[in-house]
């Protein structure tokens, strides 16, 4: 461990560092409807943070993200240190005591950013609950790195309502970068394979009655862990799913075409177009002809 003189808060060749005026954060940013959700206190940039350090016995008002990128380091939460590598980032909530620090050896370099803001608290908790000690691994994605120095590079610009606005709403989406991983990435895993082809499946046969284990047999799996697969994914069983893109089809004939009811039933594989009625009514709060007098543009 290094002596206390030679550990560093700040000062490193080639850092980058924003702290927004505390009046901006106080007059605007937790006030205005578009950023009191979620908004940026500080963020920044250390490349190789040797002596990086910082202590907190209670920790700040504000939720920390740190995005390690090359090197290592560690953090101390709840009397727990917790390594950390490239690639990984880690969430410190707020009020939380907490040490971290660069490794001494080969010191991290980090992305890291202070946030606030009425559901600051709940993305927070949804981070942790989706990762593991603290530290979800994310796999390098130059486009979060551009969203990161795009918040960085307007903030430096100075601090217009305009600017606010725009940085904190693409910090949501940078947020979403994390938690949502492989849909920002565009890459599945076996799951979420098995849940596409059924879904391209049922896209291909809107027209047919498709059964459980039809869509079941395109992941090879059984029946029933198909459905408990499908539904974790999406929300909804497979069936209902199928269900909500008749629906949706049907919404997109009795907008373009002048389908009669009947045909459109028919069109979708249902040839009871009183039970389509129903179907229908139930998913979109309105009769089939209600939804065409309501939105078809002539």
């Amino acid at each position: 461990m290094k002596t206390k003189n030679e550990r560093i808060k700040h000062g490193f060749k080639g850092q980058q560092m924003i702290v927004l005026p505390r009046k901006i954060v106080s007059d605007f940013l937790t006030k205005d409807p578009l950023t009191k959700g979620i908004y940026i206190t500080d963020i920044g940039y250390y490349p190789k943070a040797i002596h990086h350090y910082v202590e907190r016995e209670k920790g700040i008002n504000q939720h920390i993200l740190i995005y390690c990128v090359e090197g290592y380091g560690w953090v101390e939460i709840n009397g727990k240190q917790i390594l950390i590598e490239p690639s990984q980032y880690i969430t410190i909530p707020a009020n939380e005591p907490h040490i971290y620090a660069a490794d001494e050896e080969d010191a991290w370099t980090i992305y890291w950013v202070h946030f606030n803001g009425t559901l600051a608290k709940h993305i927070v908790e949804l981070i942790i609950k989706h990762s593991k000690d603290y530290k979800p691994y994310l796999a390098y994605n130059e486009n979060r790195i551009k969203l990161f120095e795009d918040i960085y590079e307007q903030l430096d610009r100075g601090y217009s309502d305009d600017t606010l606005r725009y940085v904190n709403m693409i910090f949501y989406h940078f947020l979403s970068s994390l938690l949502y991983e492989e849909k920002f990435n565009g890459t599945q895993t076996n799951k979420l394979n098995a849940v596409s082809t059924a879904i391209e499946l049922m896209k291909q046969r809107l027209g047919e009655v498709l059964a459980l284990c039809d869509l079941a047999d395109t992941s090879n799996l059984s029946v029933s862990h198909f459905s408990t697969v499908f539904k974790n994914e999406t929300g909804y069983s497979p069936i209902d799913y199928f269900n909500h893109l008749k629906i949706q089809k049907a919404c997109q004939y009795l907008l373009f075409t002048n389908m009669s009811i009947k045909e459109i039933s028919f069109s979708l594989g249902i040839e009871d177009q009183y039970y389509f009625s129903r179907m229908f009514s139930k998913l979109m709060n309105v009769s089939p002809k209600e939804y065409r007098n309501r939105n078809k543009s002539y």
